[in-house]
């Protein structure tokens, strides 16, 4: 077979390479099993796991053109992988390079594994109480989710996922684009509440949020979510926006995730930071946004202020106004302290630095508080909050 079907796949003695899996491992697993056969050379053996995959998962429409891309192997040498006979690829060829297409992207996922101990940089602070974070790589058309255990946030699972078919960096409603930025889940949606084109379900997202917003951003309905029963994947460029998923790693996600407290990053590409490294920025984020609190509970609105931009706004309040209202919540405190809880920070770099901070203020004598969400941005290289907002 040449070039093991002109794919550069990993060989079974590379560090790469995959463990043999069984047939009850999840579909992509066993496909990526084949591709290692194919690479090492055991045509015969990644013949027979391909006929067993399509049979179990006959809607894998890759699976199905891996299968026939073996059985023709058997006959004659294949250049390319999806050498189906001229009259298909005449008729279809657009789908053959779809399925190619999914194909790298995901055996790129593959060879190029996130660096252990190492999380996005966009997941500065994430508290205990958050149990699960998503990662979406656009480039890669990759979905990653973290587990928040004792030492932190770890992948435990990732996915080949659609995106939206011109790409990632939504502007404008319609535009077929996949946003980019930092978002949450906002509730849950179970497939019975939908029509069977999104699967077992959805996960809808904050998209736009606030910075969005100042970006002049427009569009609504970002989810995640899974693909119709008649298919097991979509192409990876092939959705209005959203992020589309096959319905049983969708699943998973569904039963682990909890709407308002999970975070959602969605990058062009992730930049993957060591944990360690990242202690130190995280460091002076949490002191950044202390300063916040103490001058919030000093009473001190002079102090306070100052970390208020003044292109502030509160849906219809300017910072004039604001400035007004914690006036009044600071006399009603007399002097009590306040406490965070739960404190979430997220970054996100685009045309200027960004945070996103969330977290439970809880004043002293209270057993419970709000739950508020703040952006900040840079402001002559300054951090300033243009956003403040009650979410809980």
């Amino acid at each position: 077979m040449a070039s093991a079907m002109g794919l550069g796949l990993v060989g079974a003695g590379t560090s790469h390479a995959l463990k043999p899996v069984q047939a009850s491992q999840p579909a992509e697993a066993r496909l990526l099993d084949i591709y290692r056969l194919i690479g090492a050379g055991q045509g015969r053996l990644a013949l027979k796991k391909a006929q067993a995959l399509v049979e179990d998962v006959p809607n894998f429409q890759l699976a199905q053109m891996v299968y026939g891309d073996l059985l023709m192997s058997q006959t004659a040498p294949l250049k390319a992988m999806g050498s189906a006979p001229t009259d298909l690829t005449e008729r279809a060829p657009q789908r053959i390079d779809q399925l190619r297409t999914e194909a790298e992207r995901r055996l790129f996922a593959l060879r190029e594994r996130p660096p252990a101990d190492a999380l996005p940089a966009q997941f500065i602070e994430i508290p205990p109480s958050t149990k699960h974070a998503i990662a979406v790589d656009a480039s890669r058309s990759r979905l990653y989710l973290f587990e928040n255990g004792p030492h932190g946030l770890h992948v435990v699972a990732d996915h080949y996922v659609s995106i939206g078919r011109l790409g990632a960096e939504k502007a404008a409603q319609g535009d077929q684009r996949t946003p980019l930025g930092v978002y949450y889940i906002t509730s849950r949606l179970d497939g019975k509440q939908l029509s069977d084109f999104y699967g077992v379900g959805a996960l809808p997202l904050n998209y736009p949020n606030e910075y969005d917003r100042r970006q002049g951003r427009t569009g609504s309905g970002i989810w995640l979510h899974g693909v119709p029963s008649d298919s097991y994947a979509r192409s990876p460029n092939s959705t209005d926006g959203c992020v589309a998923l096959a319905n049983p790693e969708l699943q998973t996600i569904l039963e682990s995730v909890q709407p308002r407290t999970t975070p959602v990053v969605i990058a062009k590409s992730l930049t993957w930071v060591p944990t360690k490294s990242a202690e130190n920025e995280r460091r002076n984020m949490r002191n950044l946004i202390e300063g916040w609190r103490v001058a919030r509970a000093s009473g001190d609105l002079t102090r306070l202020m100052s970390f208020y931009s003044a292109q502030f706004s509160n849906g219809n309040r300017d910072v004039n106004q604001w400035r007004q209202l914690l006036e009044k919540e600071i006399v009603g405190q007399r002097g009590r302290s306040v406490q965070l809880k739960d404190l979430a920070i997220l970054g996100w770099r685009d045309k200027s630095d960004i945070l996103v901070v969330t977290f439970g203020e809880v004043t002293e004598g209270q057993r419970t508080g709000t739950i508020k969400r703040q952006y900040w941005g840079k402001e002559g290289g300054l951090w300033k909050i243009f956003f403040e907002g009650v979410i809980g």
